[in-house]
């Protein structure tokens, strides 16, 4: 089933889903079937796939499109799946993107290529990405300068959102950004630039102050998708108080998964001890918990449930 495109008034709650392994290393179909529905049952507004948290690098172009048709077909519709296809060759990146929208995704996600942090040069390579994938791919861009090595100022996001009507979405997770986020918000939706949605990653870590800023949402991959949507949508309803205290009650265990380097496995993790995944695993090279982390994080699960039993019984 076809699902509409992203486009420049998205809103909400965008997961960034995990890819799951057997214990021997192969993509895990029955627990990537069950990451779907978990996230649907949780009520995400859309699911994005094959980004950095997403071990993209780590698969095979055989793998990414086995991956993607999985998900697509679970999901059959029901919300927009986004999928990365980030890549050093445009060839490659145009074929992926090509099989994911025949396939019913409804746009892509691309980050700058690494190389020198020069607005020329990334405005050039965003306008040939567009180019090679035509007007009917609705495109969000990824800004993770903390792990693609290469800033993008706002001003040269603004400038994209005029010359390419194919970016319609920005992933925002420069750090610090709020700064960024307020620039681009105030630049968009102008007589001269169009609008551009703005979802924000960084795990939601910075959440509430982002709303506040104007983002639409939330794309990220933290563990309780259920706190992202209710903060997002507690929000929306001029809630602020109330969409703070819910973010409160998960913000030790947000901060942990946030770790540099570590989070996602302890993302894996979480996901393992809720039932979702069979086995936490990351494709090597790739960071593991050790008994005193595994420990350390049931004791942080145990507390966040009390957290977020007691705030629901204060509400």
């Amino acid at each position: 089933m076809p699902t509409q495109p992203i486009h420049r008034h998205t809103r909400g709650v965008y997961i960034i889903a995990a890819t799951p392994f057997t214990a021997t290393g192969e993509v895990d179909d029955a627990s990537t079937d069950r990451l779907v529905d978990f996230y649907l049952e949780h009520g995400v507004d859309g699911i994005t796939i094959l980004g950095i948290m997403g071990e993209a690098n780590k698969l095979t172009e055989a793998e990414a499109c086995a991956f993607a048709s999985r998900v697509l077909r679970r999901v059959d519709g029901r919300v927009p799946v986004i999928v990365g296809v980030s890549g050093a060759g445009i060839d490659n990146l145009r074929r992926l993107a090509v099989f994911a929208m025949e396939n019913g995704a409804a746009g892509v996600m691309v980050a700058p290529t690494p190389g020198p942090a020069v607005e020329d040069r990334i405005r050039h390579y965003f306008h040939q990405v567009c180019e090679a994938l035509g007007p009917g791919v609705p495109v969000c861009l990824q800004d993770f300068p903390q792990v693609t090595g290469v800033p993008i100022s706002a001003a040269t996001i603004l400038a994209l959102t005029r010359e390419c009507p194919e970016i319609v979405m920005l992933k925002h997770e420069d750090c610090p950004g709020l700064g960024k986020l307020s620039a681009v918000r105030a630049g968009s939706g102008t007589v001269e630039t169009p609008r551009l949605s703005i979802l924000c990653g960084n795990g939601g870590l910075y959440l509430p102050q982002e709303l506040a800023r104007g983002a639409d949402g939330a794309m990220t991959g933290f563990a309780y998708p259920e706190m992202l949507v209710e903060v997002v949508a507690r929000h929306a309803a001029g809630e602020i108080d109330r969409a703070e205290d819910i973010f409160d009650a998960y913000l030790p265990i947000l901060r942990y998964e946030q770790q540099p380097g570590y989070g996602l496995a302890v993302r894996k993790a979480i996901l393992h001890h809720r039932g979702v995944i069979a086995d936490p695993r990351t494709r090597a090279p790739g960071p593991k918990l050790g008994p005193l982390d595994q420990a350390e994080l049931l004791r942080l699960m145990a507390r966040t449930d009390i957290n977020v039993k007691e705030l629901n019984h204060g509400s």
